[in-house]
């Protein structure tokens, strides 16, 4: 009788210690400085790179609501709410683009720009992802640093660079950023090469109140 009891209770404590471990994917909040040196690090190779290797605009996060990614995204992040015709058309509202403190009060004028480019991703170990993985990275509402509503302008200044090549015109916003460029790759697992950590680490330096937050990718 004692030696079933305490199987039992072995049996429910491995039940109550699975129920209780953290998830794998929780999200994790921690100073850039620490979050930058979380990166992998390796080199980066284009070879085969193709925009087509990453589909977007999908369905979205709700395929009944009849908009693609873009359009979620600009619904998401409008300061001012526009109005939803037809087909998902959006007309009037307004926008804060971050990278150059410019309000935009037309989707039109706005590109929605993913954090770590598409070909950045790719350099960094997306090639190696399979295609769902890599449409799912191109249209990733998970995360708010993932993709941006940003002016066309500020969007294809920075084209595919990564913060030793490029920041935004607006200097103030540099901490918050980095931040943003270290949180996705965080969540996909994207390496980072040695200019590029190196730059992230001069902005870590300069930015000790900057935290991280984010959730890996499932």
């Amino acid at each position: 009788m004692v030696t079933f009891v305490l199987r039992g209770l072995a049996a429910a404590l491995v039940v109550l210690s699975t129920t209780v471990a953290s998830p794998v994917h929780a999200a994790q909040t921690v100073p850039l400085t620490e979050a930058v040196e979380r990166l992998p690090v390796g080199t980066e190779l284009r070879e085969g790179y193709t925009r087509d290797s990453f589909r977007h605009w999908n369905a979205g996060e709700d395929p009944a609501d009849g908009c693609h990614t873009r359009a979620e995204v600009l619904l998401h992040e409008a300061v001012e709410p526009p109005t939803v015709g037809a087909g998902c058309r959006l007309e009037g509202g307004s926008w804060f683009s971050y990278y150059d403190g410019v309000t935009v009060t037309a989707a039109s004028g706005l590109d929605i720009d993913h954090m770590v480019p598409l070909a950045e991703a790719w350099d960094s170990g997306a090639s190696a992802w399979s295609v769902q993985r890599r449409e799912a990275y191109a249209n990733d509402q998970g995360q708010e640093a993932s993709l941006v509503a940003v002016t066309a302008r500020s969007n294809r200044s920075k084209a595919d660079q990564d913060p030793a090549q490029w920041l935004p015109p607006q200097a103030g916003v540099h901490c918050r950023y980095a931040g943003e460029w270290v949180a996705t790759k965080l969540r996909w697992n994207l390496n980072a090469d040695e200019t590029e950590l190196a730059a992230l680490r001069k902005l870590a330096a300069d930015c000790p109140l900057q935290n991280v937050t984010y959730e890996p990718a499932a």
